[in-house]
């Protein structure tokens, strides 16, 4: 087996400011002269972990097997362990050595700046180093070049949250929160859309929380949607207390140029006691009529919501609570999650539900989410307007975009070029998925 020496590979999973710490690693190693390759080629093996499902974490541990059972015995293949997964809990890291012994460090979630320095003393060092981090960086001042026609672009605004969430041990990761300077943040947009970007992703653990000074997150969104260019801007995950305490920043947010009108709020469920459990800091009574409200202002947005099936506790009267929630929101896009007990969280030493009661409630509001696709959304049939082109479909000659409100867009027989903007009308939809022709 031929391995290129210091040359790279980064496997990523889970979220999308995972994507970015990856792509964060990626631009400093290719500053320092390394090489991105194959898996196989790659002298040093990135692993960047996810540890929000345990489905997801038993992914990955099952990958790290195999790394280790393909790689481990080579002297000058290095497995580097990065992400959420070995900071969820303390002594996390025993648990990874003992499904991959081979692995050469794990790094932590604010040091992937110094990740070729790291490369450099994992030659003269022996396996199961912990590099911890000294401080907390800016993440935002990391600009990542778009590569390879590259038309979205990922930009971290903060790291950690504010919350206290029973179930949740990606806080235990990522920590308390840290707000990135804003003209940090405006200069990595700013040289993405120049070098070809026409989407960027906001990302962070929770948006909502964005403070720095006296900057929040309608005046950095706002200075955002001032560069002159034609691109669309999608910012990330709204807490539900955002709506109630700071509807007003949003409802500027949303009337911005460039600006998706797409909402994700996850209320997670439709039970005040559950809520109350989950340590969730708000009433579903008291998000309705924010809710109402910015449906009216904007009746084209689209609103994204997770909830989570069979937290500890949750009886059928909660469960109907959260069935007919959704009923009443009748969310564009619903993110369904099975609960099970995460490490490192009060969750997991509560009384926890019946696995077959767990399923069988996710297949049922499953059920119900797909129903009220049906009808919501024929508003859209004979709609015109611009779609950002951004890639090929699934069928020969199809391709996909997005529109103003972030609605799948699909175009047949597209000739033109991926990152233009284009006008489209609505002819038919199906499910969430609009089908149109350029006009």
């Amino acid at each position: 087996m031929k391995i290129n020496e210091n040359s790279y590979y980064i496997e990523t999973y889970g979220c999308v400011s995972n994507k970015a710490d990856s792509l964060i690693m990626s631009e400093v190693l290719d500053k320092a002269g390394f090489t991105k390759t194959t898996l196989e080629a790659a002298q040093y093996v990135i692993v960047n972990t996810c540890a929000v499902k345990e489905q997801t974490e038993n992914k990955i541990k099952q990958r790290l097997g195999e790394l280790n059972a393909i790689f481990g015995a080579l002297p000058n293949k290095y497995i580097i362990i990065a992400g959420c997964l070995p900071h969820v809990e303390s002594g996390y890291e025993k648990k990874l050595k003992k499904i991959i012994p081979s692995y050469s460090a794990i790094i932590d979630l604010d040091n992937i700046n110094e990740i070729p320095e790291i490369f450099r003393m994992l030659k003269n060092s022996a396996r199961n180093q912990i590099f911890p981090a000294n401080k907390s960086i800016d993440k935002a001042k990391i600009i990542v070049s778009p590569h390879h026609n590259k038309i979205t672009g990922i930009v971290p605004i903060s790291e950690g949250c504010l919350g206290s969430c029973t179930y949740c041990c990606v806080k235990n990761a990522r920590g308390r929160l840290v707000c990135y300077d804003p003209q940090n943040i405006f200069n990595n947009v700013k040289y993405q859309l120049e070098h070809g970007v026409r989407q960027v992703y906001l990302t962070s653990q929770d948006c909502s929380t964005y403070q720095y000074g006296n900057i929040r997150l309608v005046d950095l969104i706002k200075d955002i949607s001032s560069i002159k260019k034609d691109f669309f801007l999608r910012m990330g995950m709204i807490n539900p207390s955002f709506l109630i305490e700071n509807i007003c920043q949003l409802e500027q947010i949303f009337k911005m140029r460039n600006i998706y009108q797409f909402l994700h709020v996850p209320i997670q469920s439709g039970s005040n006691l559950v809520l109350e459990r989950m340590e969730r800091p708000y009433l579903i009574s008291d998000i309705v009529e924010p809710l109402e409200k910015l449906r009216k202002q904007f009746p084209f947005l689209t609103i994204s919501t997770d909830v989570i099936c069979g937290f500890p506790g949750e009886t059928e009267y909660d469960f109907y609570r959260t069935i007919n929630f959704i009923k009443w929101l009748k969310p564009e896009i619903l993110n369904i999650s099975k609960f099970t007990p995460r490490p490192g969280t009060k969750a997991k030493h509560m009384e926890q539900l019946d696995g077959k009661v767990i399923k069988k409630r996710s297949l049922r509001i499953s059920n119900v989410f797909r129903m009220s696709l049906e009808r919501t959304n024929e508003k859209w049939l004979n709609w015109s307007g611009k779609v950002l082109m951004l890639h090929h479909g699934q069928k020969e000659g199809q391709a996909f975009g997005r529109n103003f409100a972030y609605k799948n867009v699909f175009i047949e027989d597209y000739t033109g070029t991926f990152g233009e903007f284009v006008r489209v009308k609505i002819t038919h939809v199906d499910g969430f998925n609009l089908f149109g022709t350029i006009t």
